[in-house]
């Protein structure tokens, strides 16, 4: 197979904000990652907004991953420690292989940001159903550290190789 990346604009992706409090009106975070998404030219098929709900958020990411809409969902919200951040419970027991390295990757830039708070925070990457799925904190400073120094620069290879279209890794 070839070793060559998608391009952004093949790859396909739903985002989601979870949360008991966003609407349309407020959802800056959902803003914020649909646009970095968009400006690096990846194709954002939909945005939903969705209550801390596991069985909800479990329902939607089944639904999503179970139709050919989306190569990637990526979502926000839910991740930290507060009792209503059940987003890493509802969505790991899903995943069929996890990308512990995207976790270990964010968590170490955001050192640099907030220093020893950086450690409270659990987000995730995974694959569920040949999909990639991608759990980033609210805050919209995590957003764009996330967005812009690891899924932009990954996305298309981690797309390639979770649908099996590409198993090669690439060098460098």
């Amino acid at each position: 197979m070839s070793s060559s990346t998608t391009a952004p604009g093949n790859v396909r992706v739903a985002t989601l904000t979870l949360s008991d409090t966003r609407t349309e009106e407020t959802d800056e975070g959902g803003r914020l990652l649909g646009s970095l998404l968009a400006a690096a030219g990846f194709q954002v098929v939909s945005h939903a907004i969705l209550r801390e709900e596991p069985a909800m958020l479990r329902e939607t990411l089944l639904f999503v991953t179970g139709l050919d809409v989306a190569d990637a969902v990526i979502m926000t919200g839910g991740t930290g420690v507060a009792p209503r951040d059940r987003t890493i419970e509802a969505i790991t027991p899903l995943f069929q292989k996890t990308l512990d390295g995207f976790g270990e990757a964010f968590r170490r830039l955001s050192w640099d940001e907030v220093g020893a708070r950086s450690v409270l925070s659990r987000a995730t990457a995974g694959v569920v159903r040949q999909r990639l799925i991608i759990a980033l904190p609210g805050s919209l400073s995590a957003i764009r550290l996330a967005t812009e120094k690891l899924i932009v620069p990954m996305l298309g290879h981690a797309v390639d190789l979770a649908s099996g279209r590409n198993t090669r890794h690439r060098a460098g």
